[in-house]
């Protein structure tokens, strides 16, 4: 059989990879500590499933609009306003089955073969994957730990040529934890809109913030940036509703009217009772945030302090998602051959870094209990000194 040259070029994403060997060892028996997860531990919050569960009983489970329905449509307008200073219209909102499905979208619809997709460097596994999918070039642009892992003004202004036709941005980061200021993307912003690339603002992990971080949206700054931003975000991480699938986008109506039309002809609408359950996450009670953020603050202070005693191993301090992005240099094993010895001798499960784009890292997730964290910080520790 032949297929598609876009597909054969495509890499499987190593997170899953990781995420599936644990589970299937967990299913023989085998005690298996995972830190691989990119989702938080805790349940989708009462008010939340009721929402569904009554979207269920009045007998929402049709089709609606591909693009979502007007309540929740609304109620992404009005988050957009309190909580990023950004005006939208329903018109501009594309509602979608997760923020990932929103992103694949957006490049679909915004790239094709020839452009250029700039992708700081460590970036999300997926992001260079979609845009192969789009047939178009994705283009790495390196950062430092030194500086925090962010892009900077003169990085992105080396990286840009004729071709360059979108720059992704990720704040709070995955797999980094890092988060732009208002400084810091303000002169990005200047740079984009100056030579006039689309940006496509991740902003999946706004609300999970440590030490005093604030989140900025990008499109926020003024109108000349803001018609060139398309915005995603999602109730998956802030509300502990992954496997709801309901991701949404903002973005110039050219855009977003395209965006619409691709959707009608793939997915369509996203899950009914889901979409319903998303208006009472996005205007609800939000209690559930703060304590969820405090109790990943908690799991991340204490794997960052246990790790940074371990010989070898060298963990970035997130201030944004909930990942812990870690150096291995000193173990002198790459990320590949030191996941797999952890998994197999150690019984820990944690994601290289090769599929993010450096191959001297791992990441963890501490989106798994404090009991588990121990465990599997011993776990590492023992067969660190062994």
């Amino acid at each position: 059989m032949t297929l598609a040259n876009r597909i054969i070029n495509v890499g499987a994403s190593s997170t899953l990879a990781i995420t599936a060997k644990a589970k299937k060892m967990q299913k023989e028996g085998v005690d298996v500590v995972s830190f691989g997860a990119g989702e938080p531990d805790f349940d989708t919050p009462k008010n939340i499933k009721e929402a569904g569960k009554k979207a269920i009983d009045e007998a929402f489970t049709k089709y609606t609009p591909s693009s979502g329905i007007a309540e929740l449509k609304e109620a992404v307008c009005q988050k957009f306003k309190k909580d990023n200073k950004l005006d939208y219209s329903p018109s501009q909102i594309v509602v979608s089955c997760g923020a990932k499905h929103s992103l694949y979208n957006v490049i679909q619809v915004m790239c094709q073969k020839g452009d250029e997709v700039l992708i700081p460097s460590p970036y999300w596994i997926s992001y260079p994957e979609m845009v192969k999918l789009a047939e178009a070039m994705p283009v790495t642009v390196p950062t430092s730990r030194k500086n925090g892992f962010k892009l900077t003004k003169a990085d992105l202004e080396k990286a840009i040529t004729r071709k360059t036709k979108l720059l992704i941005l990720n704040s709070p980061s995955n797999p980094t934890g890092t988060v732009y200021d208002e400084k810091e993307l303000f002169s990005i912003a200047e740079l984009a809109s100056e030579r006039g690339i689309y940006v496509l603002s991740d902003e999946i992990y706004e609300k999970i913030l440590y030490d005093g971080a604030r989140h900025v949206s990008v499109a926020s700054f003024n109108k000349k940036i803001y018609d060139l931003t398309i915005t995603v975000n999602g109730v998956s991480k802030t509300y502990s509703m992954t496997g709801w699938r309901i991701g949404y986008l903002a973005g110039p109506q050219e855009v977003v009217t395209a965006i619409d039309n691709l959707q009608s002809h793939s997915t369509s609408n996203p899950a009914s009772m889901c979409q319903k359950a998303a208006v009472e996450a996005i205007a609800g009670n939000q209690d559930f945030i703060s304590s969820m953020v405090g109790e990943f603050k908690g799991r991340r202070d204490y794997m960052v302090e246990r790790l940074s005693r371990i010989k070898g191993f060298s963990p970035f301090v997130p201030r944004g998602a909930f990942y812990l992005f870690c150096e291995i240099t000193g173990t002198g094993l790459g990320s590949v051959d030191l996941a797999g010895k952890l998994l197999d001798e150690a019984k820990v499960a944690v994601v290289p870094g090769d599929g993010f784009g450096w191959g001297n890292y791992i990441r963890l997730s501490f989106a798994t209990s404090m009991e588990k964290i121990k465990k599997g910080i011993d776990r590492i520790e023992k067969w660190a000194k062994r």
